[in-house]
């Protein structure tokens, strides 16, 4: 067996759904510490949570939801993100479009619902494990935001963590990604997911060689629809572009949040409600 996992790619456009309930169909994607969740919904239709162990993260394309924890409930507005804590909650659609679920790998009942759950059958040995980071000083509770109301001039990034999870939602793009400048990259020991909820992306991807050829992948350039979501494996040299006339819409998302993100003062606009861990 190859010790270098490929990437996954879950397509919510040209495949079955994993649930399918009233006024909902949700298709799921894993990775070793995250899961995504992705349903297209009907008005009025329910995403229901009967308890979950952590917080998760709700973000809404095309409808606003009503979104209920505990005794609280509140209402938001159509491409929002919003952090769910622990225990019982429901989404509830307005209207129809899309709402993303994002969970840890707490949630081991989405992440055995996963089209891809085959791939983690053996563990992520390449992946560190899932390490909460401290719990919010003013307690669990339902905390909403609008990415698109912070003017961020100086970068195409919006940061939003927990205590088990980090966001990155990006600017739009209105035109293809000038190929002069892309950012290939790749990360040691963590995976990256990237949600694609409007546009075509094309990502690439290099696989390192091992000492083994037998391991040896081919360069991989995945163009995808949307939405979708393709889940990077560590070490793996990567980047992407949007392709086509269309806007596009790409979200990040990590498992633990990110220590090189949290340590640049203001990146994070929510960083004052949830703590970075100890560095002593």
């Amino acid at each position: 067996m190859s010790k270098i996992r490929a990437a996954s790619c879950g397509t919510a456009y040209d495949s079955a759904p994993q649930v399918t309930d009233a006024g909902s169909r949700t298709w799921i994607t894993r990775g070793a510490n995250f899961v995504v969740a992705i349903s297209e919904v009907k008005a009025g239709a329910v995403l229901a949570r009967d308890t979950n162990p952590d917080e998760y993260v709700v973000l809404l394309s095309g409808t606003g939801a009503t979104i209920r924890a505990g005794n609280d409930s509140i209402a938001v507005a159509d491409e929002s993100l919003t952090i769910v804590p622990p225990g019982a909650s429901n989404v509830i659609a307005a209207g129809d479009g899309r709402i993303v679920r994002v969970f840890s790998n707490q949630a081991t009942d989405m992440a055995a619902a996963a089209a891809n759950s085959a791939v983690y059958a053996n563990g992520a040995p390449d992946v560190a494990p899932l390490a909460p980071w401290p719990a919010p000083p003013a307690g669990f509770k339902l905390r909403s935001y609008k990415p698109y109301s912070y003017d961020k001039p100086d970068t195409n990034m919006r940061l939003f963590r927990t205590t088990n999870l980090m966001i990155n939602v990006l600017t739009k793009r209105n035109a293809p990604r000038d190929t002069t400048k892309l950012s290939p990259h790749s990360h040691d020991d963590f995976e990256q997911a990237s949600l694609l909820l409007e546009g075509t992306y094309v990502h690439h991807m290099r696989y390192p060689w091992t000492t083994d050829k037998a391991d040896w992948r081919e360069d991989e350039h995945l163009e995808v629809g949307s939405p979708s979501v393709v889940v990077i494996p560590s070490k793996v040299l990567h980047t992407s572009r949007n392709i086509g006339d269309e806007r596009s819409w790409l979200i990040d998302i990590f498992a633990p949040p990110r220590m090189d993100f949290s340590k640049k003062p203001g990146l994070v606009l929510n960083a004052d409600e949830y703590p970075m861990p100890s560095t002593n």
